[in-house]
């Protein structure tokens, strides 16, 4: 006879609950949440989520660091295509970061949109970790500026806080990353053109 662990795990896996969860998070909110009415929007009880998750707050970090460990990939799968060092290596990565918050509302407002300080305990640390590898790239395009140095700290989180600024703006009118592409385009051209004396 298969125990009550397999089965669950067969019927109710955890990128399902994660996948359901995300959602409800992003629209409904944290506190206003249960693992009980997860689990009624999958169809199950809420036992079956224990199998899971301890909790609601261990399931909501989860989701963190799947989303972010994602984006992660997509930034560093972009960087090893393209060449280090130059302006246009700077403009695909903003513009990737577009892409990804406008194909991935949840995912976005759950990594940077949090408005609970008890929550932004959990994406504190990845969120560090995105902008690290985001500043070394901006730092290494401004490396020959003879103003880098006191660049270095300002203009990456500037850059940052501009595509947020597009990404979170998009994200609240429902707007698409093909509605806006050529905007975020355009966009991404006038920040860089900004940065300069760089070379590229």
């Amino acid at each position: 006879m298969m125990c009550a662990r397999r089965v669950v795990d067969q019927e109710l896996s955890r990128d399902r609950i994660l996948d359901e969860a995300r959602g409800l998070f992003a629209t409904r909110g944290y506190d206003t949440l249960t693992m009980r009415s997860i689990a009624k929007a999958l169809g199950y009880s809420h036992g079956a989520l224990y199998y899971h998750f301890r909790d609601k707050a261990e399931l909501f970090y989860a989701l963190v660091v799947e989303d972010f460990n994602f984006l992660l990939m997509r930034q560093k799968e972009m960087l090893d295509r393209t060449e280090p060092g130059n302006v246009s290596h700077l403009k695909e990565m903003m513009l990737e970061f577009i892409k990804f918050g406008m194909e991935n509302p949840h995912h976005y407002e759950i990594m940077f949109m949090v408005r609970d300080s008890e929550l932004r305990k959990y994406s504190r640390t990845k969120q560090a970790q995105c902008m690290d590898l985001f500043a070394s790239v901006v730092r290494e395009v401004i490396r020959n500026d003879p103003d880098a140095e006191r660049k270095t700290f300002n203009l990456p989180w500037s850059l940052f806080m501009s595509l947020h600024g597009f990404i979170s703006y998009s994200i609240h009118f429902y707007e698409s990353y093909p509605e806006v592409e050529s905007l975020a385009e355009a966009h991404v051209e006038y920040l860089c053109g900004g940065i300069h004396g760089v070379n590229g």
